[in-house]
């Protein structure tokens, strides 16, 4: 690899550049594999990060003093100029300036042109610096990532008993999901949900690994309580996540299971499954206030818009008007996929986020977050509501919904 010489800086990154090209191009000798402990590849990415920090530091401190330099040649270029002017500039060598003075604009206008194009590759140089730092944060969070995978994955080849303990670990992120676990069922299978968790013995909430029937294992928010396992499947706190999204998010979840996320609406069919379950729903203003509900539900797959069915007092306060042969429905909308109770108007498009919406002015706990109440009325609508609570056109402070098989059903 051929390096042109350029800053200090640029040099330091060629050099580095070409050490691992060569590493890679040149393999050495065969020799017995070794493979690098967790705390090795640690502390290589630690040390890659630090020197892209120190070449992006070098890179910006260069970049100040061209530009200083530049502005004091541009000032002293327009002093040269003034046919009455006979100083120097006081920087520049006095072999420079010949007695008549003519050549002085030419040496500036030379100088300022090394200047520019000099400026211009340290600023390839910068943004290449922080491509190459944006580069090594993701290979860093990757290797974290996969720690977490061995680390929960590892001890299940120990034994059934050990096997047990490391279905429960926890895990840091809601994006690293398992693949279908047929390895793991050989050992131990994996709970349906969290109420068959708090049944194994589990009282401690969290992040745990879960496989509904017919389902692949995802991971889920548990909040154990005294009456047994709750599924978070929605969390409204911050207004850190847009909720303002497509068809398709909705139907596979999206954001953060420890901040604000939606779990999906096919996990939370499959968890459901044929079985009656509860539906809480926690609300929170910005007062202080809370307020619990808790219904009977059942939700229905693709096939129905993931229809949610009612009992009659509960669907009439959600504005669900449709019969079906098992109660109220209330089908799920987004703004791509319009399947509310209004025929006039698209409630998920005149409102905010995905919802069963039903006739628009009922509830809707995934509209747009407020952190003041706004003045003008249509931004109301627009925001988090639950209507037989606070009113329609009070904006919520925080939401969270959570589902349970019925008792009956659970211990089946």
């Amino acid at each position: 690899m051929r390096c042109a010489p350029t800053a200090g800086a640029a040099l330091v990154l060629c050099a580095a550049t070409a050490g691992l090209l060569s590493a890679q191009g040149r393999p050495e000798p065969p020799e017995k594999p070794r493979f690098a402990s967790w705390d090795e590849v640690n502390v290589l990415a630690h040390g890659l990060l630090q020197l892209g920090n120190g070449l992006r530091e070098h890179v910006e401190r260069t970049r100040g003093q061209l530009g200083e330099l530049e502005r004091r040649l541009g000032s002293c270029g327009a002093a040269c100029k003034d046919p009455e002017g006979s100083a120097a500039p006081p920087f520049a060598p006095e072999n420079l300036v010949p007695p008549g003075g003519d050549a002085v604009p030419e040496t500036l206008r030379s100088f300022q042109t090394q200047l520019k194009a000099q400026n211009s590759r340290i600023q390839q140089l910068f943004q290449k610096v922080a491509q190459q730092q944006r580069h090594l944060e993701k290979q860093h969070l990757r290797i974290q990532n996969l720690q977490s995978q061995m680390g929960h994955l590892a001890p299940m080849h120990l034994g059934h008993g050990v096997a047990k303990r490391a279905r429960r670990k926890r895990l840091p992120k809601m994006a690293q999901l398992a693949g279908p676990a047929q390895n793991i069922n050989r050992l131990h299978r994996l709970p349906r949900d969290c109420q068959e968790l708090f049944e194994e013995g589990e009282r401690q909430s969290g992040l745990f690994q879960i496989q509904p029937q017919g389902s692949s294992s995802f991971l889920v928010n548990c909040k154990m309580t005294s009456d047994g396992g709750w599924t978070v499947i929605q969390r409204r706190q911050d207004g850190s996540v847009d909720f303002n999204q497509p068809w398709d998010a909705y139907k596979d979840g999206f954001g953060d299971p420890q901040g604000e996320f939606w779990l999906g609406l096919e996990k939370v069919h499959r968890i459901m499954g044929e079985r009656g379950s509860h539906l809480a729903v926690q609300l929170r203003d910005w007062e202080g206030n809370a307020e619990s509900l808790q219904f009977p539900v059942h939700l229905g797959g693709e096939d129905t818009a993931y229809s949610l069915q009612l009992t009659a007092p509960v669907a009439s306060k959600l504005g669900a008007t449709t019969f079906s042969p098992s109660g109220l429905s209330l089908p799920f909308s987004t703004w791509d996929q319009d399947h509310d109770l209004r025929g006039d108007k698209n409630c998920a498009k005149s409102l905010s986020g995905g919802w069963w919406f039903g006739t628009c002015g009922h509830s809707n706990l995934n509209g747009q977050y407020f952190h003041s109440i706004p003045r003008q009325r249509q931004q109301l609508k627009k925001g988090i509501f639950w209507k037989t609570w606070r009113g329609r056109y009070y904006p919520l402070q925080a939401t969270t919904m959570l589902i349970q098989p019925t008792a009956a059903e659970a211990a089946s």
